[in-house]
């Protein structure tokens, strides 16, 4: 059992598209998938045609509903809906122990499931470390600027603490570019600088780098993932190669 923790704090970094199209592409390969929506603004539920309020994930964790109760069934799978609700988290959940929440509930449905890929919010608060104790590993979305650098930065001090005291198996798959333009100088630049950071994180840069689709945002509108809606394209076959790739290193 995998359990991905897609994760980056800077906004805009293709966080939920990742998160759509890993979970598409393991459907592909034949895996039963689940996904969780830990973010607030409830885009990967909105995507999956789940209702985006939020009170399925809160529900989990706070106790209130077992993950088996919050598990909805969608033509894009199966979901634990995210939305407005979990705006309260830090506020809610700050009992003893409240870093074990996600870890805990998802207990009962791991073997129901060959892997979970959970969709993280823009900040590293109380919803960002359940993922992270909950994980078996995390990916991190990144565009090949220095905001993409200084949130990976960041994104270190909060794992290493994590490991340490929640999560001690807590390993970081590797850093996924996205929004990715081979041409431009910049782009090489930043992703020289990542592939520094990401030696002092004890992970890699993937080989594959996502390119900028218009389709994705299309398949979005249309609450599909994009090998649904445009399994020829570019950005498919990027996705697809990067899930290759991340299946291929768990192997190893």
């Amino acid at each position: 059992m995998h359990i991905y923790a897609v994760i980056n704090q800077k906004g805009g970094v293709g966080k939920t598209t990742t998160v759509s199209a890993l979970c598409g592409g393991l459907r592909l390969r034949g895996r039963k998938v689940l996904a969780i929506d830990l973010d607030p603004q409830g885009n990967l539920s909105y995507s999956f045609g789940a209702e985006p309020d939020g009170k399925k994930a809160f529900g989990v964790l706070t106790g209130e509903l077992t993950a088996a109760e919050a598990v909805v069934h969608t033509s894009q799978g199966d979901i634990i809906p995210g939305g407005k609700a979990l705006s309260g988290a830090d506020a809610f959940i700050s009992d003893t122990g409240k870093e074990y929440r996600l870890k805990e509930a998802l207990e009962s449905l791991l073997s129901d499931y060959d892997c979970i890929v959970i969709d993280t919010p823009p900040a590293l608060g109380i919803l960002t470390v359940n993922a992270l104790t909950a994980c078996t590993g995390v990916i991190i979305p990144a565009q090949a600027d220095i905001y993409s650098l200084q949130g990976i930065g960041q994104l270190g001090e909060t794992v290493v603490p994590v490991k340490k005291y929640c999560n001690p198996g807590l390993r970081i798959n590797g850093i996924l570019l996205t929004r990715y333009s081979p041409r431009s100088v910049l782009s090489r630049d930043v992703t020289a600088l990542m592939e520094q950071m990401a030696k002092g994180l004890d992970t890699v840069v993937f080989d594959t780098k996502i390119r900028e689709a218009v389709s994705i945002r299309e398949a979005q509108m249309l609450k599909t993932d994009i090998f649904s809606y445009a399994e020829k394209s570019n950005v498919a076959a990027d996705y697809s190669d990067f899930i290759d790739e991340l299946l291929k290193k768990e192997k190893n």
